[in-house]
């Protein structure tokens, strides 16, 4: 049965992204009428887009998806003010990488999961996969973390009320990376189980 349903989110996974990339397309029509925007103008769009955004939205998605599946929990939807807001928090991160939350000790509004790694070739699956790793740490049972250990990154991304994600990747000045990834509602309230 595990396996049907990590097909499923798979599937989910692809064939919701592909719909969102084919509406965005423009029409045969249209393109007839409209103007070639001269070079300046593909110089300055381009400096603005993100290459490789799509292809790292999908992967913090499914990584999430696959850590909640294995808990039973419904699968997130990508959120694109959550992505945004994400992307905002990672461009103040790019020229120091430090690792600090965007809301202040206990004022959070939004789940928030943030992660460094020395070098540039840290990935989303990189950042979920350390923070699904503090499984370990979290009993069920005291639904407590083993003492002097972190546990709360897991607990969010598999928190049963959360819905909706999104997350940034930015490569900061000093060559590190740092990726910030927001929930809502958010999760973790004290005495409460995750699932």
């Amino acid at each position: 049965m595990k396996s049907h349903l990590l097909l499923f989110f798979t599937l989910f996974t692809i064939l919701t992204t592909t719909t969102i990339l084919v509406s965005s397309l423009p029409s045969p029509a249209s393109e007839i009428n409209r103007k070639l925007p001269d070079n300046e103008t593909i110089y300055r769009v381009s400096k603005q887009l993100c290459w490789g955004c799509i292809g790292e939205s999908v992967q913090f998605l499914f990584a999430h998806n696959l850590v909640r599946a294995a808990k039973w929990e419904l699968p997130l939807v990508w959120d694109t003010d959550l992505e945004r807001y994400a992307r905002w928090w990672a461009g103040q991160r790019k020229s120091d990488c430090a690792v600090e939350h965007s809301f202040p000790e206990d004022g959070f509004k939004l789940g928030e999961n943030i992660y460094w790694g020395s070098g540039s070739t840290w990935m989303p699956t990189d950042a979920v996969t350390a923070w699904a790793a503090e499984e370990k740490y979290y009993s069920y049972l005291s639904n407590t973390c083993a003492y002097g250990e972190v546990c709360g990154h897991y607990t969010q991304i598999v928190w049963k009320s959360t819905r909706r994600i999104g997350c940034a990747r930015v490569i900061c000045e000093s060559g590190d990376v740092f990726m910030t990834c927001n929930y809502d509602p958010v999760g973790n309230y004290v005495g409460q189980r995750p699932y």
